[in-house]
């Protein structure tokens, strides 16, 4: 997209030479571009709202497009754009692809090349899908939202650690084992005006830096990526960028949001404050027991 030429421009020169073509039979450009950069996988596209909009209010007679699929590759989608097009009596026109949706025959053809289309877009999903899974069971960094503590290095595309977030870091863990509980912990972050991760993303726009919840918290104190390792769904793998937190302190305050359960730590809000909470266990299996109420009558 950042190319002065890019193939979107290719394709709209290629559909605006076939418009011309058809001058004699009334065709006329309409000047509205396109945004490029969306998937063709849904119609959540800005470029392609408009296009509905215009073809409802009555200023389209005919849509051309370079190639079915840049329309849309989900076949359930092109579906319902077709009983729109048809409804308005709105034509269809692939440049590269002869047929006409006027026949049978145009759209049958039509169905099997959009249901290629969206095969193709699976087996891409699938293939990227292979490639996160294989990265990260090698220990690679693959992409996603930085976290406080390291940096993406532009070139390797590695984790490299940022000696003062990593002490950041390094005191969160040390607080969480002071207090014990995930909502003082919020409350002194917030004390201290520290942030999440704050990072400028390849089009140069601020991201981050959003205050501390008791859920980003949670997920911090869980990473295993502090540890020096990386997570694929249940798998755990050594991973190739330096640990920050020591592997005795993680295990500390696993066992302690473990042992706090979905509360955090916080005390139950009832008039009794749950002093039982944790000390009394059942005595067949050893579970802790836990609060709890009732709002029904009698």
């Amino acid at each position: 997209m950042e190319q002065e030429f890019n193939t979107l421009d290719a394709q709209r020169e290629a559909a605006e030479a076939f418009i011309k073509s058809q001058a004699p039979e009334g065709w006329t450009l309409l000047p509205d571009r396109d945004d490029g950069g969306f998937t063709g996988g849904n119609m959540d596209r800005p470029a392609l709202r408009r296009l509905l909009a215009d073809i409802e209010a009555g200023r389209i007679d005919c849509v051309v497009v370079y190639k079915v699929d840049r329309l849309s590759r989900s076949l359930l989608d092109f579906a319902r754009m077709m009983e729109t097009f048809e409804k308005q009596n709105v034509s269809f026109v692939s440049v590269t692809q002869q047929f006409n949706t006027a026949t049978s025959m145009g759209r049958l053809v039509l169905n099997a090349l959009l249901s290629f289309a969206q095969f193709e877009r699976e087996i891409i999903s699938e293939r990227t899908r292979d490639k996160i899974a294989a990265t990260r069971r090698k220990g690679k960094w693959s992409g996603g939202h930085p976290i406080l503590g390291y940096d993406v290095d532009p070139h390797s595309l590695r984790l490299i650690v940022n000696e003062v977030e990593a002490e950041r870091v390094l005191s969160i863990f040390d607080l969480y084992l002071e207090h014990e509980s995930l909502v003082p912990v919020v409350q002194e972050l917030e004390r201290r005006g520290w942030v999440n991760k704050e990072w400028t993303n390849r089009k140069g726009h601020e991201r981050g830096g959003q205050p501390f919840t008791w859920t980003s918290l949670y997920k911090l104190l869980t990473n295993v990526a502090y540890v020096g390792k990386v997570r694929y769904k249940s798998e755990i793998h050594e991973g190739e960028h330096r640990a920050i937190v020591d592997a005795e302190v993680w295990q500390k305050v696993q066992a302690l949001l473990q042992r706090n359960g979905r509360t955090g730590g916080a005390l139950v809000r009832n008039k009794f404050g749950a002093l039982l909470k944790g000390p009394l266990r059942c005595a067949p299996c050893g579970c802790a027991m836990t609060a709890s109420h009732t709002t029904r009558n009698g």
